[in-house]
């Protein structure tokens, strides 16, 4: 199914916004004082900068596809799936579990792009352009695997040292494999719980997302129809 002109046009203004809002997100949280304090290169270890990167390249990428009216494959479809929902994953973990323990600091311009701009725009092209594509519901489980490789990366990191933050071996509170809870364990304060189950209830979340997604597409298709 070809994607209809009007549609076109405004996956197009999507995607700039997407890219540029990214860009300058990641730019400003580098080079602000923040970005200073996490010692320059820092930020690029966090799942936050990681995701936007992706979902800029996503976005650039997809935007020279259909300036150029080039027909888009299903590998790219999921692609584009797969680093919407990690965006979507990046929007919702801050506004819902970091952004309550950071206080008024959270809020920042650098934040609002990274956090909530991009998101937003990224998942509304996925919606604009989504229904002209071939996406499957076995798709799904593809989506775990930029999320489970930052725990792997991040893992990594805390086994041998690296500091995330200045004296922090990890890049947040529920990756903290060295908490009071440890892995398996519960609290009544932060963290909660084991990093363990925070892993499984954000890959469970991801996938119920990745599922509402599709069904929300089923049913656009639908209606074009």
């Amino acid at each position: 199914m070809s994607i209809p002109s009007k549609s076109r046009t405004l996956s197009i203004v999507l995607k700039t916004l997407t890219f540029v809002s990214a860009a300058a997100g990641v730019i400003i949280t580098a080079t602000s004082s923040a970005g200073t304090f996490m010692g320059g290169s820092r930020v690029f270890m966090f799942f936050t900068i990681q995701s936007n990167i992706a979902i800029a390249l996503v976005a650039f990428v997809g935007g020279v596809l259909l300036l150029g009216k080039a027909k888009i494959g299903r590998v790219w479809q999921v692609i584009k799936f797969v680093f919407t929902v990690s965006i979507t994953l990046t929007g919702a973990v801050f506004t819902f579990v970091l952004a309550p323990t950071l206080g008024n600091h959270a809020w920042n311009f650098q934040n609002v792009l990274t956090h909530v701009v991009v998101p937003i725009a990224a998942i509304a092209d996925f919606f604009v352009v989504g229904p002209f594509g071939r996406l499957k519901k076995r798709d799904v489980f593809f989506i775990v695997l930029p999320p489970l490789a930052y725990v792997i990366y991040a893992g990594i990191g805390y086994v041998l040292g690296w500091e995330f933050l200045e004296g922090i071996r990890y890049p947040y509170f529920f990756l903290n494999w060295g908490s009071p809870v440890g892995a398996f364990g519960f609290m009544s304060g932060l963290p909660y719980m084991g990093t363990v189950w925070w892993i499984l209830a954000l890959l469970a979340g991801l996938l119920i997302v990745g599922f509402l997604y599709l069904i929300i597409i089923d049913w656009i298709k639908k209606k074009h129809k």
